[in-house]
């Protein structure tokens, strides 16, 4: 895709792209995505927080260690998706430019998941945990930038879609794992091995781009300089990612500090809070499930995107009010099932979006990274400025953590509202 001054966007011309996927493209994806964020996300969902409970003087430490934890992780993760990318559209190899990150992240990150399961305080556990998010991170940009380089126009939707569920999937695969494992090395590991397993396929199904001869000079400052971007160039890029940003951003938070939150409310079990989030998973898999590829199908049928993120946006942020004031753990996982139905339509649709307001196609990977930048941010602000509102929110006859979703519903809020500001794409 390229852009004008004007902010007016052209496709990458449809003989560019393959006219078909790939035999076997699609289901080795769907794995690798599956695969990656079962490692990344099984310890951010509950492993870290008993983890850190167990290794720490109190709730309250444990509390602050997550965000600490949490909160570097997702900096890193942050930092390495645009450089990685950055660094995957250009690399040159007998094995391609994708293949040798997806491979070598994902080994790195299992290596730093193995780290956290053994460390025997914070410090080793933060050490661990930014190592396998740096390679973890890495192996998922590329894994990104292949739905771009592979993926037809008009099937971007649906693609996007079914790649969407996998990350309620991994999440419920991550739960049960979690109940069954025991001891924290297997609870960390085992996740990054199946990860390593299943980005194989992958590896052998992609079709990845080789070039031949030798790469432009490319020295440090021509690095940094290739991330900036103005965006009054690009302003339909610029929306995208303050769009995802704040969505992101509302929805930042749930599931690290969940845990806290049942304990706290309904003064649960280590056991009961492990069986009440395998409950809540369950009921945002099958939300999610439905609404990530009705989603993307509805959006590649209509030919919009821009309504089908806003009305997402607006969905998630309901379910963020409606955990705020739930009053039983039956209305936690209905409002959890309502945020699943809001966020597997926005992940669906807006990675379509995303796709279609890129500023150059041979800078695929750097691109979407810095989209994927303006997603995690709000992971590593989120976890870091938590503690403070639900500090605050316990103050009042609202409640920390109360407090904290429904200042998350109101930024995600506005960021289905700013969508709009996208031209170029209906």
């Amino acid at each position: 895709m390229r852009s004008d001054v004007s902010g007016q966007h052209t496709t990458t011309p449809e003989s560019e792209l393959p006219s078909e996927l790939p035999r076997g493209f699609l289901s080795s994806l769907l794995l690798s995505y599956f695969g990656l964020y079962l490692a990344v996300l099984t310890p951010v969902m509950v492993s870290m927080a008993f983890k850190l409970e167990r290794i720490t003087e109190s709730s309250q430490h444990a509390t602050a260690a997550l965000g600490l934890v949490a909160g570097s992780g997702a900096i890193v993760g942050m930092i390495v998706h645009p450089v990685t990318g950055r660094l995957s559209d250009r690399t040159r190899s007998a094995f391609g430019r994708r293949r040798p990150w997806i491979l070598g992240g994902t080994i790195v990150g299992a290596i730093g998941l193995g780290c956290v399961g053994l460390a025997p305080n914070v410090p080793l556990v933060l050490i661990g945990w930014c190592i396998a998010q740096a390679g973890l991170n890495a192996a998922m940009t590329a894994a990104q930038a292949a739905i771009a380089d592979q993926v037809p126009r008009d099937q971007l939707g649906r693609i996007s879609g079914l790649a969407g569920v996998t990350t309620p999937l991994s999440i419920l695969a991550g739960s049960v794992l979690v109940t069954v494992l025991a001891g924290d090395v297997a609870r960390f590991l085992v996740p990054g091995l199946v990860a390593l397993v299943l980005v194989l396929p992958l590896l052998v199904r992609l079709d990845d781009e080789r070039f031949e001869g030798a790469a432009e000079p490319f020295g440090p400052r021509q690095f940094v300089g290739s991330f900036a971007f103005d965006p009054r160039r690009h302003p339909s890029f610029s929306w995208v990612m303050v769009s995802r940003f704040l969505v992101m951003f509302g929805s930042a938070g749930i599931g690290t500090f969940f845990p806290f939150f049942l304990v706290e409310k309904f003064d649960l079990a280590e056991d009961q809070v492990t069986h009440t989030v395998l409950q809540v998973n369950v009921a945002t898999v099958l939300c999610l499930s439905l609404s990530a590829p009705l989603g993307g199908f509805l959006s590649d049928r209509i030919g919009r995107r821009r309504p089908f993120v806003a009305v997402a946006g607006l969905v998630m942020a309901t379910g963020l009010a409606l955990l705020a004031f739930a009053p039983t753990l039956g209305a936690v996982i209905a409002a959890q099932g309502v945020i699943g139905l809001g966020l597997g339509a926005f992940a669906a649709v807006d990675q379509a979006l995303s796709t279609q307001v890129l500023p150059n196609p041979e800078d695929t990977a750097k691109d979407l990274g810095l989209l994927t930048l303006a997603g995690n941010l709000p992971q590593s602000i989120g976890p870091v400025i938590a503690p403070a509102i639900i500090a605050l929110g316990s103050a009042t006859a609202l409640g920390g953590y109360p407090a904290w979703y429904l200042f998350g519903a109101v930024v995600c809020l506005a960021g289905a509202v700013s969508v709009y500001r996208v031209t170029g794409v209906r």
